[in-house]
């Protein structure tokens, strides 16, 4: 197993390059699809947005400093490709933010990919209706286990921020999920 440095100088050396990349993809492709695939819910789309992460990827790799870990940078880019995807769907069908989650969470009962049980559909219902930032912070936290230190690098915010963020974010939750088993 290659260590992080080495992984890196090797992206960035021409000549070991191509190899080095299939590493990467091989080791973060997984962690990422699912990543993205939390935040634009469908699966095809989830291919696109990171197949254009890995190309973002490759291209910046020189530019890439190591202020932040790599997977840091990585998920970083994955999260601004994500975002940008939903924001130019909701532009060119001509919603807002909210009427294109509703869409999202109605094809995802279609979606041949989506394995989940009419509870964890309520739940993916549930954090649609959150803002922007407490859905990522909910997402990183809850369901990949990121410590608030890896949220924090990701989203270039303060530590106590995201603790707010993901604790109003499971309250939001709870008092939805709530409302929903009283209908």
């Amino acid at each position: 197993m290659l260590t992080e440095e080495t992984l890196i100088d090797r992206l960035k050396d021409e000549k070991t390059r191509s190899q080095a990349f299939e590493t990467l993809v091989g080791t973060y492709q997984q962690r990422l699809y699912w990543h993205i695939r939390r935040i634009v819910l469908n699966h095809d789309d989830t291919d696109d947005v990171l197949q254009n992460t890995f190309i973002k990827i490759y291209k910046n790799i020189g530019g890439f400093k190591g202020e932040s870990k790599l997977y840091s940078w990585m998920y970083r880019i994955a999260t601004n490709e994500a975002l940008s995807f939903l924001r130019s769907t909701s532009k060119k069908l001509g919603m807002n933010d909210g009427e294109l989650q509703d869409r999202m969470i109605d094809n995802l009962q279609a979606d041949v990919y989506f394995e989940g049980e009419a509870i964890q559909l309520k739940l993916q219902r549930a954090i649609a209706t959150l803002p922007e930032k407490q859905k990522l912070v909910f997402n990183m936290k809850y369901f990949e286990e990121l410590k608030y230190e890896e949220i924090s690098e990701i989203l270039e915010t303060s530590v106590g921020g995201l603790k707010a963020s993901y604790h109003l974010a499971a309250k939001k939750i709870e008092a939805f999920l709530k409302s929903e088993s009283s209908i």
